[in-house]
């Protein structure tokens, strides 16, 4: 008599963050009245660096700081003299600091003041200050700021994104145990910590603060928060099956067009590398194709830009297995197609006039006995072959599928792939950098100006043509790593095999291994998933759509 398999056990359910409401009152801070500010436990007003000779070290007085737009009017409204208070608590006004000052709030008035580094007020300083006030608030305060006040468009934005974002927290099992989330970071200066909650809280802009530009850091702060829930999700739970049910409803939400290929589906289309990865998997692997089309006069001619994401969705190695310490952070390798993903539901957000495609090839690269084998060739969609060296290089194998349909099937203009690919890219940037790969100059110029302006930053890496010959085959069109132990340069290489599936068009690479995980929290960013990418990409649509 057969014996049943023992019942997989119920993957837990996860509780979703609850973002902040953002709220904006024109006008001074002094004009508001105690019924403006019934529930708001926390005012925080910027300051600058002043010009006072000193760093602020022993022996040295501390440097004086400049009054930023409402500091006078809270020192007035809170009977202080901003500058001695400032000095005695050694408050520098650099940007990502926070200080709560020691004061007894007038009735009516947030009982916590703290004043809030702004630098010298770019953007990446303004959202370095909301995240530090996100943090030194802590996670139930509702807050009142006037931190973006005439700030204009990207300041705005800015201060919107540093505090949502510092706020996230990853999506809480619903069986967890621990007790309530720890309060907010003591009196004194900080730029770590974390912040635990719900994040059920309210954010008032006070002052010269435009709706258009708080809804512009709304949605990119959304892309952001969207591409690290999916990243952070447990592998137990998030198969391939789960992240497109998962896109399904993105796109849902979004009116976007979504279209699912199941395993049966790719192996009749071709798509080799992708059914080579997650053929050991109990879980299948599976293409989505999420796409955004603008809507009235001149959709038509709209351009369209096909992004593909990485979405192994639990990465062992395969065969060429992982060492258990690397395996620890392999539920973030899908975070290409998380950030892919989100940028197209940001587009649609922002109903911005450009066509935008989404793949997300996902697969689990499991071990069993179906797994794909060193010196195995594989048929990618449309004909191109590879020759397998390393199982642990599945990356290239997913997307090389994915950028061949996209160059066969949907005709784009501009075609950017985005992957946790290559420690050695980590290697040669760290983690706050992407890798950038491509031979357009006018390509490479917008994204690194969008990573500049979006605080998710790349370096132009060289696409080196004499190291094209460390991937040719004897028995295949390729070799998917380099066939000489030791060359070196392998994000270089890995850029070098995906670019011929691109088929000549416009293309660029974004290794981002390395910032898109984090060991500790910084600023906006938050240990584990960071969800790099999402900003990044629905910067540069903007840029392109000339928003």
């Amino acid at each position: 008599m057969p014996v049943e398999p023992p019942a997989k056990a119920p993957a837990p359910e996860l509780r979703p963050w609850r973002a902040p409401r953002v709220l904006t009152a024109a006008g001074p801070l002094a004009a508001l009245s105690a019924d403006d500010l019934a529930g708001y436990g926390v005012l925080a007003v910027p300051v600058a660096p002043g010009a006072t000779p000193g760093d602020g070290g022993a022996g040295d007085a501390p440097p004086a700081v400049l009054p930023r737009p409402g500091a006078a009017d809270a020192a007035v409204r809170y009977d202080l003299d901003l500058a001695a208070e400032c000095a005695a608590e050694r408050v520098s006004g650099r940007a990502g600091t926070a200080v709560r000052l020691p004061v007894r709030a007038p009735a009516g008035w947030p009982r916590a003041l703290h004043v809030l580094g702004a630098g010298e007020s770019t953007p990446a300083d303004l959202r370095r200050a909301g995240a530090a006030l996100a943090r030194a608030a802590g996670p139930r305060e509702d807050v009142v700021t006037t931190l973006a006040d005439g700030t204009g468009p990207a300041g705005t934005r800015a201060v919107v994104e540093g505090f949502l974002l510092a706020s996230w927290t990853p999506p809480a099992a619903g069986h967890r145990t621990r007790g309530d989330e720890p309060a907010g970071e003591p009196a004194g200066e900080s730029t770590g910590g974390t912040t635990r909650g719900d994040g059920a809280r309210r954010l008032l802009l006070v002052g010269d603060v435009a709706a258009a530009d708080v809804e512009a850091g709304l949605a990119a702060a959304a892309a952001t928060v969207l591409a690290r829930d999916l990243a952070a999700t447990p592998s137990n739970l998030k198969d391939p099956a789960w992240t497109a049910q998962r896109a399904r409803e993105v796109a849902a939400a979004g009116r976007l067009r979504v279209d699912v290929r199941d395993a049966a589906r790719l192996e009749r289309e071709g798509f080799g590398g992708l059914v080579a990865v997650g053929g050991a998997s109990a879980s299948p692997p599976v293409l989505v194709e999420v796409t955004h089309v603008p809507r009235g006069r001149g959709a038509r001619s709209a351009p369209h830009v096909v992004l593909v994401g990485k979405g192994i969705t639990f990465d062992t190695g395969g065969l060429s297995l992982k060492p258990r310490e690397s395996m620890v952070s392999m539920k973030t390798d899908m975070s290409g197609a998380a950030a892919v993903l989100a940028a197209v539901a940001g587009a649609a957000r922002r109903d911005l006039p450009v066509r935008v495609t989404g793949l997300l090839p996902l697969a689990e690269n499991a071990l069993g006995a179906s797994s794909y084998r060193p010196g195995d060739v594989v048929t990618h969609y449309g004909g191109r072959t590879t020759e397998v060296a390393n199982t642990d290089a599945e990356g290239r194998l997913v997307l090389a599928d994915a950028l061949a349909y996209a160059d066969a099937r949907l005709a784009p203009d501009l075609v950017v792939d985005v992957a946790t690919l290559t420690g050695a890219a980590t290697q040669g940037l760290g983690k706050r950098h992407g890798a950038l790969f491509t031979g357009d100059e006018e390509l490479a110029a917008g994204l690194l100006a969008a990573g500049e302006a979006s605080g998710e930053r790349l370096w132009r890496m060289p696409l080196v043509e004499e190291y094209a010959e460390l991937v040719e085959s004897h028995v295949a069109d390729a070799r998917q790593v380099a066939g000489v132990p030791g060359a070196g340069a392998g994000a270089i290489v890995a850029a070098l095999f995906l670019r011929p599936f691109a088929g000549g068009r416009r293309w660029a690479h974004l290794d981002i291994a390395g910032p898109a995980r984090a060991d500790g929290p910084e600023h906006e960013v938050p240990r584990g998933a960071t969800g790099f990418g999402a900003r990044l990409l629905l910067t540069w649509l903007e840029q392109l759509a000339g928003r």
